[in-house]
């Protein structure tokens, strides 16, 4: 108790000093964390896919669509329970900046592949008899407004031309990582408008949704599916559902390099802020250190002294900054609104960050306690504190 009591006087013997460093260990603990929980969020698709989920697209580009009887094809395949048709949408609400995934779907095998996506079972089939109906989810509803009941208009871009949808359910996620930011429609009202409009890109697909029945033999009907199509004029490329969502992260890695890189010489620089203010602490105090070896004390218990100071400045420094980390957190998501469907700050972050944060305190004090535990009694009496 003694021991620690000291240790507190000794850090709030400067309190401006000590503020400061700590007002900057809060800051850099607080921008670790956000920009780490960023990384997370970027991943989050790929960290969700489910096992015993497939894509198959065209090989060439995701942008090259496939012939739409491709689906029997595929269904007939061994080892598949069921296939749904997709097509990216890519329109446009309001204004540009108000992005959201939408998605042209088949809906009842499409929405059996995904349990985490819970509908109530009126809205479902009230989306079921509209043509023009859409379902949307729970934080993209709350973003935009969006009830049931609503006429949402979106001008195409991919499929140009002002269309309009109903929202007929509003979907809530099975577990709080669940993404809600997604909008659905029928695959069929854009295929029967494509037909009136643009004829020559009626019947085509995005993607198909492949779920198998054994997880075990995914890669067994992956091979199996594109085997099908090989040498034809539109040759397939079948892979798990987490290896299509990796294939768009990596179209943007620099990009989550560069923040991971950010991140950690955030924690670099305050180390070296935390280091200065150290040794500046265990020069000023060189003649204490000297009497307190003059009085019997050892120099493990003087460096204890300065790695117990450095340690508790940086753990009220972390503390304060993984507290703020939630709320701005959950500030910063609302202000990016569906652009990260998933913001949330994972127990691994806020341990990577008390781990920073021991590094930070132990690193600090190395070379301020060696000097100070090999301070001569009599050089060290003769230092002007």
């Amino acid at each position: 108790m003694y021991f620690l009591k000291l240790i507190l006087r000794n850090a709030l013997r400067h309190k401006l000093r000590t503020g400061l460093t700590v007002l900057g260990l809060v800051v850099a603990f607080l921008s670790f964390g956000l920009l780490q929980t960023v990384v997370d969020a970027w991943y989050h698709g790929a960290e969700a896919a489910a096992p015993n989920r497939l894509i198959t697209r065209n090989a060439v580009s995701l942008t090259v669509p496939l012939p739409f009887h491709y689906r029997e094809r595929v269904r007939a395949v061994e080892g598949v329970k069921s296939v749904a048709a997709a097509n990216w949408f890519a329109g446009i609400y309001q204004d540009p900046k108000n992005f959201f995934p939408q998605f042209a779907v088949e809906p009842k095998p499409y929405f059996a592949m995904y349990p985490e996506y819970r509908i109530p079972e009126p809205e479902f089939e009230a989306f079921l008899r509209d043509r023009k109906g859409a379902i949307v989810g729970r934080k993209l509803a709350d973003n935009f407004g969006f009830k049931v009941g609503d006429t949402v208009p979106i001008k195409g871009t991919i499929f140009p031309g002002n269309w309009e949808f109903n929202v007929r359910a509003i979907y809530d996620g099975a577990e709080p990582k669940t993404d809600t930011s997604l909008f659905f429609f029928h695959w069929d009202y854009l295929n029967e408008t494509l037909r009136q409009r643009t004829p020559q890109r009626a019947n085509q697909v995005g993607i198909f949704l492949v779920e198998v029945a054994d997880i075990d033999r995914a890669a067994e009907v992956s091979e199996a599916i594109d085997k099908q199509f090989k040498n034809s004029i539109a040759e397939t490329l079948t892979e798990t559902e987490q290896a299509f969502q990796i294939g768009f992260v990596k179209q943007t890695e620099a990009i989550v390099i560069a923040i991971r890189i950010v991140s950690f010489v955030v924690i670099f620089i305050i180390l070296a802020v935390m280091a200065n203010t150290m040794a500046m602490t265990a020069r000023e105090r060189l003649s204490e250190y000297a009497t307190l070896k003059a009085l019997g004390f050892g120099p493990a218990f003087v460096a204890s002294l300065i790695f117990g100071e450095s340690l508790a400045i940086a753990g009220v420094g972390c503390t304060i900054g993984i507290a703020l980390t939630f709320p701005v957190g959950s500030w910063f998501a609302g202000q990016m609104g569906t652009l990260f469907p998933v913001f949330e700050v994972s127990d691994e972050t806020v341990l990577l960050q008390i781990v920073c944060a021991l590094g930070v305190g132990t690193i600090a004090a190395v070379l301020p306690a060696q000097r100070a535990a090999r301070i001569r009694i009599v050089q060290g009496l003769r230092a002007i504190g």
